[in-house]
């Protein structure tokens, strides 16, 4: 499972440009959930040895009042979820005593602390943050946020001493399950019926130390992992534990897993947040299928409404196919499964050299690619390059300049031609060098090669 790295600190010290720059996004905005602040956002790291959850916070005070107050509880939680915590503090303004209190708030949490030393382009890092050493938490590290600056250099020291990530459950060919949405839209009930009926056979393995856990069960002759997000030790508590997940456990669980179902009630309509988290799961490349729970309590004719919001509401993944079920009742649980082992080949499915070619030609026929400054761009062969998602590369030139409708037309040829059932398909290009494309010294020491022989 992925680790966890809160940013804390005062205010104004460049936490989410920091954010912003470990998670590729260009606001701190990245998801909205019921119950955190807009100081409290989450994303997946970037920059660093490995991936991480990174979690964005609000600004620490001593004494809040009001939103502050909100803001230092959120900031709280956000601790108590991390593995590891950069303390950000700005080398330009030097120690001041908000800094302290930080300092100490960290230090009961009992958390592995690094300090980064934000702002400290131009600076000697190590002249600037000779008073921070007296906060007690070892050697600055030295960043510029806001210019990129000595970010992979900070991740690998708050990354460096994690343990290696716990092998899988021994059922390495079973299909790893997310189910994830927002409180009361039936996913307990859901996961009692995957686990609990009378041809299941399940059990509980511990996944990691961050109370995640692998619930291995069979349904149907097939193996499965359900990824539960908040601790699920014992099934009388399933109701209540599964709903209280974190969203940094949601977001562990999405990467760990081959299929994410989607939990959405019915009787609601799509929420922000419900658009966010699938966004995030997008964002992993996990194949995803949506499950519109309750629909057994809809009137037949409120149902084609319905479907119609759901249709305008989750436009961005029109490759998810929706599957309306009662969990309560089983009602649609079984296609449901189906769904997610065909979603689950999909995204693991192998496509040869010459049929991704071949595939690549065709598209180019029916529909060439747009000119750049006169020329073509053009388009030459493709292979694979990687599963889950699949990813296919195509080498080409001008490929930078290559529009984001094509690459969706591609994508979208893609998925037909190889079943790629309720999986985002990434397109990835390459431009292939040009071997008489060298610097003109280059160029004029080969024509005096070629021609010494003559002489």
């Amino acid at each position: 499972m992925l680790p966890v790295v809160a940013l804390v600190g005062r205010p104004n010290v460049g936490k989410s440009t920091l954010f912003n720059v470990l998670t590729g996004t260009r606001d701190a905005i990245v998801a909205d959930v019921p119950g955190l602040t807009r100081d409290r956002q989450y994303g997946f790291g970037r920059v660093g040895p490995q991936a991480c959850v990174v979690i964005d916070t609000g600004g620490l005070i001593e004494n809040p009042v009001g939103i502050e107050a909100q803001m230092r509880t959120q900031t709280e939680r956000a601790v108590e979820e991390a593995d590891r915590v950069v303390f950000v503090v700005d080398a330009r303004s030097g120690l001041t005593a908000q800094d302290q209190f930080v300092a100490r708030a960290l230090h009961r949490a009992g958390k592995p602390v690094t300090l980064a030393l934000n702002k400290s382009e131009g600076l000697d890092s190590a002249v600037a943050g000779a008073e921070f050493h007296v906060l007690g938490f070892g050697e600055p590290v030295g960043i510029s946020a806001s210019h990129s600056q000595g970010c992979e250099d900070l991740m690998a020291v708050v990354l460096r001493d994690l343990a290696p990530v716990p092998a899988e459950p021994e059922t390495r060919d079973a299909v790893r399950i997310a189910v994830i949405g927002r409180p009361n839209v039936g996913k307990s009930t859901l996961v009692n019926r995957l686990i609990g009926t009378e041809r299941v056979i399940a059990s509980e393995q511990p996944g990691t130390t961050r109370d995640s856990i692998f619930v291995p069960f069979e349904r149907d002759g097939r193996a499965f992992v359900l990824i539960d997000t908040a601790g699920m030790r014992r099934r009388a508590r399933v109701e209540d534990l599964i709903e209280r997940a974190s969203v940094a456990k949601t977001l562990q669980a999405i990467d760990a897993a081959h299929v994410v179902i989607m939990v959405l009630d019915a009787h609601d309509v799509v929420a922000e947040q419900d658009a966010s988290v699938l966004g995030l799961a997008l964002e992993r490349g996990r194949a995803l299928i949506i499950a519109v729970n309750k629909w057994d309590g809809i009137a037949a004719e409120q149902r084609a409404d319905i479907r119609s919001q759901l249709a305008l509401k989750l436009d961005f993944v029109p490759f998810a196919p929706l599957h309306f079920i009662s969990a309560r009742h089983g009602t649609g649980v079984g296609e449901l499964i189906e769904a997610t082992v065909r979603a689950y080949e999909a995204a693991m499915r192998t496509m040869p050299t010459r049929e991704l070619t071949r595939t690549l030609e065709h598209a180019i026929v029916m529909h060439q690619p747009p000119l750049v400054r006169g020329r073509r761009i053009k388009l030459r062969y493709a292979h694979q390059g990687g599963r889950n998602p699949p990813r296919v590369v195509i080498h080409g030139n001008q490929t930078d300049a290559v529009p984001a409708a094509y690459t969706r037309y591609l994508a979208n040829l893609f998925r037909r031609t190889f079943d790629l059932f309720a999986t985002p398909v990434v397109i990835e290009y390459r431009t292939d060098q040009n071997p008489y494309d060298r610097p003109a010294r280059g160029r004029r020491a080969g024509r005096l090669r070629r021609a010494a022989p003559r002489r």
